[in-house]
C-alpha cells in the first residue's frame, strides 16, 4: 500500500470496530459533531461486494471549521473531516487521515485558522 499525499496512515492494535469507536468517543468528548459513520463492509455486501472490514467516520466542529471555510471556502471540500478504519489481508488494522499540515498547505491557510484540523495527536493517544 502506497500512502497519497497528505494522508496519515498509523496502525491500530484494536479491531476495527473497537478503533472506530474509540475515536468517535474521544472526538464526541472534545465537543466534535459526528455527522456519519458508516460502515463500508456492510454496505458493499448489500450489493454483493465482499471486502474485509472498513468504517468510515465523518465528523467536524463549526467553530473550528467556520474560520477554515471563511479564509478559504474551496477548504470546505476536505471539511468536515474524515477518518477510515481498515483490516488488510494480513489482519492488520490501519487508520487513516488527511494530515492537517497537508490541507493547511492546499487550501494556503494561516497557521492559527488550520491549527484545529489537526487531529494528529489525539489518534496518536487513542491507538497508544
Amino acid at each position: 500500500m502506497t500512502n497519497p499525499n497528505g494522508v496519515t496512515v498509523r496502525q491500530s492494535r484494536y479491531s476495527v470496530k473497537e478503533t472506530i469507536d474509540r475515536i468517535q468517543t474521544a472526538l464526541e468528548e472534545h465537543d466534535v459533531t459526528i455527522y456519519a459513520r458508516i460502515n463500508q463492509q456492510q454496505e458493499l455486501q448489500k450489493v454483493g461486494q465482499v471486502i474485509p472490514p472498513l468504517e468510515f467516520l465523518l465528523f467536524g466542529n463549526p467553530k473550528a471549521g467556520g474560520p477554515v471555510m471563511s479564509e478559504n471556502p474551496v477548504a470546505a471540500l476536505d471539511l468536515p473531516l474524515k477518518v477510515i478504519a481498515w483490516q488488510d489481508e494480513q489482519q492488520a488494522v490501519h487508520v487513516a487521515y488527511n494530515d492537517a499540515s497537508y490541507i493547511k498547505i492546499r487550501y494556503f491557510l494561516s497557521a492559527n485558522v488550520s491549527a484545529p484540523l489537526n487531529i494528529d495527536p489525539l489518534i496518536s493517544k487513542i491507538l497508544s
